[in-house]
């Protein structure tokens, strides 16, 4: 089950005028459940995104990219859950732009303002007559306040929606974000398998929305992992409709700029570690935090390392303390001249190590209760800097193995 994440109430995700979503029932890959969503954007909409670096990546991803860089603006995106039309070939991009001109016919726009997303099985042929049949149900059901259906309309393995809103207060008027996103298995940087779509009633050109953003993910869904595997179908995308009486925001050094990214910063934070409170199998969520380093990238690295080791996640599965594994993974994370005498690990309050081993003051009990919790800090201390990065995780369980193992079927 999910650690301490519950579903967000309908209520609680605020509506952002200029947006629309519709979701269906496409039957894509299961019967008697939403697996279709559309949103369609204000005119004066702009629009920025983040994508996998896969090499592999889907083909929705090269189509929206593709899309976005005509430089058209865009006035809907379209999901589908059940197929991630990736390892598809050329056969998978016609149906991508497929799909793309249907939701252009039935909205009146150009099939460039339209991006495409999909998640679910790779290297299976994307049902495009199941989504165009699914299309005109979207469109009926179009409206503000449908983020809830919209989160639940693009689960995968996910046994929570996840949904955050934010209200700031600009120039004496309420700004909203809201933002949704999926993900549970196959997630680690860059990014993860994950769809992110966070949404403002700001008005900022597309430049500064592409600099949010990109800082937004880089302090969010670049820093997780379930299970180490990087995706194919990955995509945090940012809508501004445009439509707030706040004034428009032009320049990156402005307090209105600041706190937007502040706000859209703490939404992907929430949406982020909801994926791995609710990633496959979890009993356990860890923040894995590393400071004292030269530098952030090695920090990163170190946190990185411990985060994704096979090894330390079972342990914590099973509260057994062999924390050894830690030192391990920190000492094979790359850092080439770490002097692991100045290293120090705590696990939540408790000093486990010092000195090139066990402290003396450790007792194996402390680190057992430790264990025994469903949230957790693990803090390496390096000893050589001032920069800092943290990660977040979960444990491996058994049913990490049984989701995988039968995901086809």
């Amino acid at each position: 089950m999910p650690v301490h994440l519950l579903p967000p109430a309908a209520a609680d995700l605020k509506p952002v005028k200029g947006l629309l979503l519709g979701t269906a029932e496409a039957g894509i890959k299961k019967p008697g459940r939403q697996d279709l969503l559309l949103m369609h954007l204000s005119r004066q909409a702009t629009v920025a995104g983040v994508f996998t670096q896969n090499r592999f990546c889907a083909a929705p991803v090269l189509v929206a990219r593709e899309h976005l860089a005509a430089g058209k603006g865009v006035r809907a995106l379209v999901v589908n859950t059940g197929n991630a039309n990736a390892g598809t070939g050329e056969q998978g991009l016609a149906d991508a732009r497929a799909t793309c001109a249907e939701v252009a016919k039935l909205l009146d726009c150009e099939t460039e303002q339209v991006l495409p997303f999909s998640t679910g099985v790779i290297m299976e042929a994307l049902p495009v007559s199941k989504l165009v049949a699914g299309l005109p149900d979207c469109v009926a059901a179009l409206r503000e306040d449908n983020w809830l259906n919209a989160a639940q309309a693009i689960m995968t393995t996910d046994i929570v929606a996840k949904g955050v809103s934010r209200q700031i207060t600009l120039d004496g008027t309420v700004v909203t974000v809201t933002g949704i996103a999926k993900g549970s298995g196959m997630i680690h940087p860059n990014m993860a398998t994950m769809l992110g779509y966070i949404a403002t009633d700001a008005v900022i050109p597309q430049p500064l929305l592409q600099q949010l953003v990109t800082h937004a993910c880089d302090a969010s869904f670049n820093c997780i992992s379930v299970d180490g595997d990087t995706s194919t179908n990955d995509a945090l995308m940012l809508i501004a409709t445009g439509t707030s009486k706040a004034q428009p925001i032009l320049d990156e050094k402005s307090q209105a700029f600041l706190q937007l990214q502040a706000a859209i910063r703490e939404v992907a934070i929430l949406l982020a570690q909801a994926i791995v409170r609710d990633g496959e199998g979890a009993t356990k969520f860890i923040t894995v935090q590393v400071e004292g380093g030269r530098n952030v990238a090695e920090c990163k690295q170190i946190a990185y390392a411990v985060a994704r080791s096979p090894l330390v996640k079972t342990a914590f599965f099973a509260s057994d303390p062999n924390l050894g594994r830690i030192l391990a993974a920190i000492g094979y994370a790359g850092v080439q001249d770490l002097d692991v005498q100045r290293v120090r690990l705590y696990l939540d309050e408790v000093l486990v190590a010092e000195q090139g081993g066990r402290a003396a003051s450790y007792l194996e009990e402390e680190g057992q209760r430790v264990m025994q919790h469903s949230d957790i800090v693990i803090r390496v201390v390096l000893d050589r800097g001032e920069a800092s990065a943290q990660v977040w995780t979960c444990d491996f369980s058994y049913d990490y193995v049984k989701i995988n193992a039968s995901y086809r079927s």
